[in-house]
């Protein structure tokens, strides 16, 4: 599994300086190594994450490590992604999404800032 250098990792640590304090929206990504799914959607992050470098950050959090981030978020299935912006969540997706279910996604909120 590559690691794109576009697809940041945080944790309970780092998530409010990372994400909610980010100039950009960021796209969270909750996922746990062993979730099929999660790995699925893995590579399509990375490919998203590369077209809109600069404009949104991609944040991948391990809810098996961060418990308390996504506590916080009510995270109950993975993957959950939420799309952050302005310290507020702007939108909830659950589940394998396509590139072009996550780039609509990000379409909706990117143009409007």
């Amino acid at each position: 599994m590559s690691n794109s250098e576009y697809v940041k990792h945080a944790d309970d640590g780092n998530f409010n300086s990372m994400v909610l304090k980010a100039e950009k929206p960021s796209l969270v990504d909750f996922w746990a190594p062993w979730c099929g799914p999660c790995r699925a959607i893995g590579p399509i992050l990375e490919d998203v994450a590369t077209q809109y470098e600069g404009k949104v950050n991609v944040v991948k959090v391990n809810v098996d490590d961060n418990p308390a981030t996504a506590s916080r978020y009510g995270v109950r299935s993975i993957p959950t992604l939420l799309l952050i912006h302005g310290g507020k969540v702007q939108e909830t997706q659950i589940g394998l999404l396509s590139k072009q279910q996550l780039t609509t996604m990000i379409e909706r909120h990117v143009t409007s800032m």
